[in-house]
């Protein structure tokens, strides 16, 4: 079984990968019992949403991750994978926006992820 922040790299590249954008992490062992990670990243289109969450999907699997869930259906805009330590949400932008999950858990520190993204 692979570490969580082991698992967040894996998400962060894998979303990365599928270009991904304004990827942010967050550190939420502190703040809450859900998981030890959010991973917020948006995609501009549903597909491009979809290919994201495949990608992930298909590199944490290769690394050992069993996936609990994934929440939202093709063609949806905001995508929800659930590693139980790690959470990724993909957003379309305009829900990313609306929903605003780096506001509302503004009190959980940002991770570093630009070593894991190309420039």
């Amino acid at each position: 079984m692979i570490d969580s922040k082991t698992m967040l790299e894996v998400a962060v590249k894998a979303g990365d990968s599928k270009r991904a954008e304004d990827i942010v992490a967050l550190d939420m062992r502190g703040v809450s019992l859900l998981a030890d990670y959010f991973v917020i990243m948006s995609g501009t289109s549903d597909r491009q949403v979809q290919a994201i969450v495949d990608e992930i999907e298909d590199k944490e699997e290769e690394a050992g991750v069993k996936i609990r869930r994934i929440e939202g259906q093709k063609g949806s805009k905001w995508m929800l994978i659930d590693m139980n330590d790690v959470v990724v949400h993909v957003f379309m932008p305009e829900e990313r926006q609306f929903y605003n999950l780096e506001k509302l858990w503004q009190e959980a520190p940002l991770v570093e992820v630009d070593q894991w993204v190309e420039a």
